[in-house]
């Protein structure tokens, strides 16, 4: 069985880290050698996507396409490949073309009559700035008031293709949904942990949310999943602010961070899923097992300097490797090797309970400044 994981970025390190736990070999195609997915994966194949060329060159046989970028084009011309070859694509492009816009997203909300922060200028300041276009935290901005938000957008045309909505505090929580019409599954609740620019720095499981609000998350998850007809995989992030979960957005595309921690956590694999469902088995059924407690963060560290940040470090240095039972971590992917001073590091952590995690995680810590004194 071989995947074609096509984007060798936080994506496809995570689709590559999986695929390989499900036992199958793995092809990065990206136009960067560099990419960090590309020290993890069996093969690597050089190749820009593009309308013109949506083929690639000296492409061994693959039996199922993965993509793990988010560019229309790329993600178009990928489909081009996948039906002039016959290979089964796990991707839906109509359901990626709602998603992407936070504007459509937004809309969608509405119409469903589904909970997310008030638009301005229908709410109180502050407020959050979001590109209609960018996922994650990407050109995403807070402003506390109505001045600082004409200072930075002087021209008020500029605001046209943009979000702007409540800025709500309060912890976040993200949920995966897969399956095609008419059949559909909710996956783990996983709590996400920002950085000062907004990036998921941590993701943790089990929930802490309730059993009455994980309930309410999913079937507002399904609900999207039913009305978008979503054939493949969709994540979906909330807020719960004053007690109320406020939908945040939707991406009908794999994610980063969330599929590793729910692995680590309950053994489902949603690359093995997702292969499932389109290798003509049609089926999403999965067996969770008990919950373990989970962390999975990505660090900097330079010199003595060890410091939390959002993901988006982890495109920043290279190849990236996986290593198990590394300096007291379950596993990490990174860019470290001896004797390196500064280098980067998705850590995974996993145990029994809540405790045995955070000690794993503190001495993974210490053990990581000790290593870097010598």
């Amino acid at each position: 069985m071989l995947i074609a994981v096509i984007g060798g970025k936080l994506q496809g390190v995570e689709a590559v880290y999986l695929a390989q736990k499900a036992g199958w070999d793995t092809l990065v195609i990206d136009k960067n050698p560099d990419a960090p997915a590309t020290g993890l994966c069996d093969r690597f194949l050089e190749f820009e996507f593009s309308l013109e060329h949506p083929v690639p060159q000296d492409c061994p046989a693959v039996d199922l396409i993965l993509p793990a970028v988010e560019d229309t084009d790329v993600l178009t011309a990928v489909k081009i490949w996948a039906e002039m070859k016959n290979i089964p694509l796990a991707f839906d492009l109509n359901a990626y073309r709602i998603s992407s816009s936070k504007l459509k997203s937004n809309a969608f909300f509405r119409k469903m009559n589904l909970p997310a922060p008030d638009l301005w200028p229908d709410c109180r300041f502050p407020v959050v700035v979001k590109p209609d276009q960018a996922s994650g935290s990407r050109g995403v901005e807070v402003f506390n008031d109505e001045k600082a938000l004409f200072s930075r957008f002087s021209n008020r045309q500029d605001l046209n293709n943009r979000v702007i909505q409540q800025y709500l505090e309060g912890p976040s929580y993200s949920i995966e949904v897969m399956g095609g019409p008419g059949k559909y599954q909710a996956l783990q609740v996983t709590d996400l942990s920002m950085d000062k620019i907004y990036d998921c720095k941590r993701v943790t499981a089990p929930t802490q949310l309730s059993l009455q609000q994980v309930s309410r998350f999913k079937e507002m998850a399904l609900a999207i999943a039913g009305d978008i007809r979503l054939n493949g995989i969709m994540d979906v992030e909330v807020i719960l602010h004053n007690n109320e979960l406020k939908l945040l957005e939707i991406d009908a595309r794999f994610p980063s961070q969330t599929p590793m921690a729910v692995y680590g956590s309950t053994g489902i694999n949603m690359v093995q899923m997702l292969g499932n469902l389109f290798l003509n088995k049609n089926s999403v059924d999965f067996e969770q097992k008990h919950e373990r407690f989970v962390v999975v963060e990505h660090i900097r560290v330079a010199g003595l300097d060890l410091e939390v940040c959002g993901e988006h470090i982890m495109t920043r240095d290279g190849p990236l490797t996986v290593h198990s039972n590394f300096l007291g971590a379950n596993e990490a992917i990174t860019s470290y090797a001896p004797g390196k001073k500064q280098w980067v590091a998705t850590l995974i952590f996993t145990g029994s309970t809540h405790e045995d995690v955070t000690a794993k995680r503190q001495s993974c810590h210490e053990q990581i400044v000790e290593e870097q004194s010598h």
